[in-house]
């Protein structure tokens, strides 16, 4: 029996959120638009009303995915204000629970091979996602010296491979990948040992 029927013109709606689940369960490419239209409550022909493919159905998981996952991390870098440290550590933890409250749409965004550079739409939100980070990373790198000062984008990129590779290890579950520490720890004590090293932070008491 589907989970939800399409009336008053939600289908397009209706189908992304098949989607999300089955990608959820699956993976992205764990499962056809005749699954997704079933779930929808419609037929197979229906879904090419508003899709292409698959690949569509997914670019448009993943741009919804990414209007989400810009405003929690613009909203955890304004709950950082005026502290640009605190700003930068908060974007961190976004990231990660981003991904514990999200995790179709994190597949979709980051690990269905959809390139953000598929429509303009989905280009535009993930820029001004991932434009966050980068903000908070040069609000930080500020109190750097110029001459040990790294650009700010290589700056926030080690940051979000640290919280990926959190994320991806230690945070969805994946199989003989279990950690004796949360990952909420595990990705504080990284950033906060990458910071050291660049001297924004003191060395521990």
């Amino acid at each position: 029996m589907p989970k939800r029927g399409y009336h008053h013109g939600n289908l397009r709606q209706a189908l992304v959120e098949a989607a999300l689940e089955l990608i959820e369960k699956r993976g992205p490419t764990g499962f056809t638009l005749s699954e997704a239209a079933k779930r929808a409550g419609v037929t197979p022909a229906a879904v090419y009303r508003h899709f292409d493919g698959r690949e569509d159905l997914i670019a448009e998981a993943a741009r919804q995915g990414f209007e989400i996952f810009a405003d929690l991390m613009e909203h955890a870098y304004q709950s950082g204000q005026p502290s640009a440290l605190a700003s930068f550590e908060a974007t961190g933890r976004a990231y990660l629970a981003f991904a514990r409250k999200y995790p179709g749409h994190y597949v979709a965004m980051f690990e269905s091979g959809i390139s953000i550079n598929r429509t303009a739409e989905l280009a535009m939100v993930a820029n001004r996602a991932l434009g966050v980070l980068e903000k908070a990373a040069t609000d930080l790198s500020r109190h750097i010296p110029p001459d040990k000062r790294p650009p700010a984008a290589m700056f926030s990129a080690h940051i979000w491979a640290m919280s990926h590779g959190v994320v991806e290890l230690f945070a969805r579950g994946a199989p003989g990948t279990k950690s004796p520490f949360p990952p909420e720890d595990l990705l504080e004590t990284g950033i906060g040992i990458y910071l050291r090293g660049l001297g924004l932070v003191p060395p521990d008491e």
